[in-house]
């Protein structure tokens, strides 16, 4: 039987995943994909903006999200059996694209790949490692990651000081191709310099690509054939020491609202709140009285984009909600008060 190639798709929270995966779709070329999409929190977004991006091979049944918890805490309960229920098809897909939680960590999810009942049915064609060039460029999530392992192999209890850039080390570590996104937001001198650091940092063989809004060739970021299960060695965590991690770092929570009556209202709202409370995302739909289309709302540092994804479908409620995540302790009811929860 045919081994179904599958790409896992991972980075930061904002970095640009469901961004590379709906280009992915588009320029699917008569290809069937199958996505499986993983959120963080209570109230899944991004399944629905895959579903509203227009195209035929965004169709409802090879669009599966798991959002019971982060994939790789959840390997044998939920992304397994998804995983087989797509390979075991009739007619499988023929290639399946998995995009992770921004605070997953990869390498749970390849070790999954070399499990019995899938190690002949599929492989790892590649890790992609999806960066907001504007955000590192910042001095956001760029901490060492060879220092990292070393601190956790002396004291493996270790807690590191940022769990931010615990999890962004191991994405980059367990990296085949690497997309520095978003590159149109910076000047072509500190993006050379950026390019270069990252490189410097990563294994031999590894490709380091330049994107804007996601768009990497499927030719480029699917066919890599890396068969990642194979190489675990080679791609080390500051959490091969422990049996899984956890998300106590973390919170996110749902904010329901009524309907927003101007748009370019709620962003500067949005970007005030996401500067004074530190917020690592912001991302929803919300209804706007006028319009037969929901605006999709997202935030990512202090950039905060909305637009008009698609329209509302005959039966659905026009509700307005977001989904908000920060760090543990993040004042809920300041936050849900301002926004008009």
């Amino acid at each position: 039987m045919r081994r179904v190639p599958a790409t896992i798709v991972t980075g930061f929270l904002g970095a640009g995943k469901t961004s590379l995966v709906r280009h992915l779709l588009a320029e699917s070329a008569g290809h069937r994909l199958a996505v499986i999409v993983n959120e963080f929190g209570e109230l899944g977004i991004d399944r629905e903006v895959l579903l509203g991006c227009g195209e035929a091979a965004c169709g409802e049944g090879d669009i599966v999200e798991l959002a019971n918890g982060c994939l790789c805490c959840t390997v044998a309960d939920e992304f397994l059996p998804t995983l087989r229920l797509l390979v075991e098809r009739p007619a499988p897909p023929d290639h399946i694209v998995i995009e992770t939680s921004g605070l997953a960590l990869p390498k749970p999810l390849v070790e999954a790949f070399a499990w019995p009942e899938i190690r002949t049915r599929t492989s790892v064609d590649g890790v992609l490692t999806v960066i907001d060039a504007a955000a590192l460029a910042a001095g956001r999530f760029a901490d060492d990651p060879a220092a990292v392992a070393r601190q956790r192999t002396d004291d493996p209890s270790l807690a590191h000081d940022n769990p931010l850039a615990e999890v962004f080390c191991d994405q980059l570590a367990c990296a085949d191709l690497v997309i520095l996104n978003k590159t149109d937001l910076m000047e072509p001198a500190a993006l050379d310099g950026l390019r270069a650091d990252i490189a410097a940092r990563l294994r031999p063989g590894v490709r380091l690509v330049a994107a804007r809004d996601g768009r990497v060739p499927i030719s480029v970021a699917l066919g890599i054939g890396a068969a990642a299960e194979d190489d675990l060695a080679a791609r080390p965590s500051s959490h091969d020491a422990e049996d899984g991690h956890d998300h106590d770092d973390f919170d996110s929570f749902v904010v329901a609202r009524g309907p927003v009556a101007d748009p370019a209202a709620l962003r500067l709202l949005v970007a005030d709140l996401v500067r004074r409370h530190d917020l690592l995302r912001l991302k929803g739909f919300a209804e706007v009285p006028g319009r037969d289309r929901r605006l999709l709302v997202q935030a990512v540092g202090d950039r905060v984009q909305y637009y008009f994804d698609r329209a509302w479908q005959q039966g659905e409620a026009r509700q307005t909600r977001f989904v908000v995540i920060g760090r543990n302790g993040i004042d809920r009811a300041a936050i849900a008060a301002a926004l008009g929860g």
